[in-house]
């Protein structure tokens, strides 16, 4: 593949290594120093000029840092004369400030977004956001993949005759329907109401789930506080088995270990959109690589081919 450069940040560079691994392109190196006074700052060390320029970083902890990193980067690529800058944003931690449900309140995945824009990015490529109209929030193109192909290979390995989708939440429930049609299962959502960013309270879950192998399906796992909830309300209906599945895998505050710890759950399953630390993982953990899907997706964008096409037939193994 020619004219391409591949830059990652300090976020995930594990994951753009895989990926430029599956593109056949190296990963350009990048360093990101920082001046007595605190300020960062970031050079890339490879040619940029007339190039197609994907900066690989997602926004984890620590957010802000891996956030002004991102935002120098695009800076950098821009007054390099990059042929196009496009951001590859696995994970969009501010994609959960997507809207004004308080009076005085900052609306970050926007904010976010026109900081992207004006430091360069020419188009986004993203992973399950956390509500799909914050795409909207960009002024240039966003290409918004979802993980749903890969965790749909994972779980097809069981036998899902007797098998419901459960999603904590009636936000995420048009997602668990489709990962449902997917494998072939029943949905199931629960009624939440959310307190505080780790309080929230779920009354009641509707759909049938009663001696049936249960899936509980989420965007992304913070604290858990939602799906150990949900956990709570689920064992009141006697669900035949319980699986855990995430996109992102946060597992912020021992969050992973508090579900390990959940004796009926057998299986927790994530992808590596975000770093899961070695030294936290359990037996219990499964983490999927969307590698390949961001490698194909960036080829297409790269080729000005369809990207959306990746959801409309099988992807080869």
């Amino acid at each position: 593949m020619r004219d391409i450069s591949v830059f990652s940040g300090s976020a995930h560079p594990e994951l753009a290594a895989e990926v430029c691994a599956h593109l056949g392109v190296p990963l350009s190196p990048t360093r990101v120093s920082r001046f007595a006074n605190d300020c960062l700052e970031v050079q890339l060390q490879a040619n940029c000029r007339e190039r197609d320029v994907f900066l690989i970083q997602p926004l984890v902890k620590p957010v802000q840092e891996h956030l002004v990193e991102l935002l120098m980067m695009c800076d950098a690529a821009r007054g390099a004369s990059a042929g196009r800058i496009s951001v590859v944003m696995p994970h969009y931690s501010y994609a959960r400030s997507d809207k004004k449900d308080a009076p005085r309140i900052s609306l970050g995945g926007r904010l976010v977004a026109d900081l992207l824009v004006a430091a360069g990015a020419s188009r986004v490529l993203a992973m399950t956001l956390h509500a799909p109209q914050v795409h909207g929030f960009f002024s240039v193109p966003v290409d918004h993949l979802h993980a749903l192909r890969e965790l749909a290979a994972w779980f097809r390995r069981y036998d899902l005759s007797r098998t419901t989708v459960v999603s904590p939440d009636l936000g995420n429930a048009k997602e668990a329907a489709a990962f449902a049609r997917m494998i072939g299962a029943q949905v199931a959502a629960g009624a939440k109401q959310r307190f505080a960013d780790d309080r929230v309270s779920i009354s009641s879950v509707i759909g049938e789930v009663a001696d049936r192998d249960v899936i509980v399906l989420d965007d992304e796992i913070a604290k858990g506080s939602t799906v150990i909830e949900l956990l709570q309300r689920l064992r009141e209906f006697g669900p035949r088995s319980i699986r855990i599945a995430c996109t992102h895998g946060i597992f912020a505050g021992g969050a992973l270990k508090r579900l390990s710890d959940q004796e009926d759950v057998l299986e927790i399953v994530c992808t590596n959109t975000v770093p899961v630390p070695a030294a936290e993982h359990t037996d219990k953990l499964r983490v999927l690589s969307i590698a390949p899907a961001l490698a194909e997706a960036v080829r297409r964008i790269h080729n000005g081919e369809s990207v959306s096409a990746l959801f409309d037939a099988p992807r080869d193994a």
